[in-house]
């Protein structure tokens, strides 16, 4: 059987097959058990992104941590991130953020922080799901759990993050994409806190309308919106704000490798870039190692998965890592990516230098990078299987040092991914299309 927990949670179409209330409830009601164990009265925060269908699902969550004795405190709609701050900053035993990121509408996940703020290993996720058929006796009269809420969530975080900025944003101007989801309060309030002149986009969330063709998966409206509005930067977040992707004065997206570089180079001159090392996976372009190699900064790299990044940072103490998708951490200040953090950061860096963005961003030349999915019967045995190792082996000959090859099964369906970095797009689809071939005939 499949595990219940994926890369970043539980994650489905709500009130569908997986994802119901009754699952909310049993999630819930196990991972208080578990993270919360020994303490007399657990204090569970309880977090969503505006989709509708995280009404239905805030209230089996409260319910299930209720029927474990928890008590739960409602943050309403908020960041993931900032749910992950407050957590740590209150001294909660456990966190359920209520959001399917940047997924369609009608889904929706769960995902858990434990005391702290932090994600959880795969054990203790383990431990979650094989508790879903406890049968123990359960906590009755004043032992059941109270609900309250926390209206000032929102404020508290946005202080967090302006207190967090190096410097003023004053001369600043930033087009922010709320993607109409958890962002859309706090991140125009931060920016302009923080001193930047803001115009915020797609941020009137309806429960119907988050991801809808804006955000980090869709930003031609923010490319536009940038040169309209004479902006310096634009800033695009995803449906709960743990991520950041730029677009630069032109109208040109800047990824998360190129955000990350920025920044690497700016703590490392401020002295906050530990050992000198950035934590990156391996889905970065090539482009973003030999960037770091010249300026004389080691990036290490993990698994595909945010949770890996933090491992890897938490292990080591090192001060920066992320992913090209824009989910950047900053371990100072965040236990987890984070959005706004992210953006404020980058924004700090252009008000010190007087550069503009895309000046700032130049210091990774981004190499051509295919992605390219193949669905098969067996993804671990086909990525396994000799005649693709030596496929790739053969590919990542041709390439040289002028490119690389990645090839690795999905976390969520059976696909094999291939991603194929090359000088030319050209020659990256070619490469690509060639590996796709062998990895769809292995049986």
């Amino acid at each position: 059987m499949r595990r219940l927990f994926g890369t970043d949670g539980v994650r489905g179409l709500a009130n569908g097959e997986l994802l119901t209330p009754e699952l909310a409830v049993a999630v819930s009601a196990s991972a208080a058990r578990v993270l919360a164990a020994g303490a007399e009265r657990p204090v569970v925060l309880v977090g969503r992104d505006p989709r509708a269908s995280g009404e239905m699902l805030e209230a089996a969550v409260v319910a299930g941590l209720a029927s474990a004795g928890a008590d739960a405190v409602r943050l309403g709609v908020l960041p993931t991130p900032a749910l992950a701050y407050l957590v740590a900053e209150l001294g909660a035993d456990l966190g359920v953020m209520i959001s399917a990121s940047h997924n369609a509408m009608p889904d929706n996940g769960l995902k858990l922080f434990a005391a702290g703020g932090h994600k959880l290993p795969d054990a203790l996720e383990l431990e979650i799901e094989q508790g879903l058929t406890w049968s123990g006796t359960r906590p009755t009269g004043a032992a059941v759990g109270r609900v309250r809420d926390l209206p000032d969530a929102v404020e508290r975080y946005v202080a967090h993050l302006v207190s967090a900025t190096p410097r003023s944003l004053a001369g600043v101007r930033v087009v922010v994409d709320c993607a109409h989801g958890a962002a859309s309060e706090a991140a125009p309030a931060a920016y302009a806190k923080a001193g930047a002149d803001v115009v915020a986009l797609h941020a009137a969330p309806d429960g119907l309308n988050i991801n809808d063709g804006v955000g980090s998966t869709h930003m031609d409206a923010l490319r536009a919106a940038v040169v309209r509005e004479g902006a310096d930067l634009g800033i695009a977040h995803d449906g709960d704000a743990d991520r950041c992707l730029a677009v630069d004065a032109t109208g040109r997206i800047v990824d998360g490798d190129q955000i990350m570089a920025v920044l690497a180079l700016a703590m490392r001159e401020s002295g906050e870039l530990v050992s000198d090392t950035l934590v990156a996976t391996v889905m970065s372009n090539l482009g973003l190692r030999l960037a770091m190699t010249e300026a004389g900064i080691t990036l290490r790299t993990t698994a595909v998965g945010d949770r890996y990044v933090l491992e890897d940072l938490r292990e080591h103490g090192f001060s920066l890592g992320g992913e090209q998708s824009g989910h950047v951490v900053l371990p100072r200040y965040a236990t987890t990516g984070d959005g706004l953090l992210t953006a404020l950061r980058l924004m700090a860096r252009v008000a010190e230098t007087g550069r503009s963005l895309a000046d700032l961003a130049s210091v990774v030349t981004v190499l051509p990078q295919v992605l390219q999915n193949v669905r098969v019967a067996d993804k671990e045995a086909v990525a396994r299987s000799a005649a693709v190792a030596e496929a790739v082996a053969q590919a990542e000959a041709e390439l040289g040092s002028t490119g690389r090859v990645l090839l690795r099964p999905s976390g969520t369906e059976q696909l094999v991914r291939v991603m194929v970095e090359a000088p030319t797009e050209a020659e990256a689809e070619r490469v690509a299309t060639r590996l796709c071939e062998v990895v769809a005939r292995t049986p």
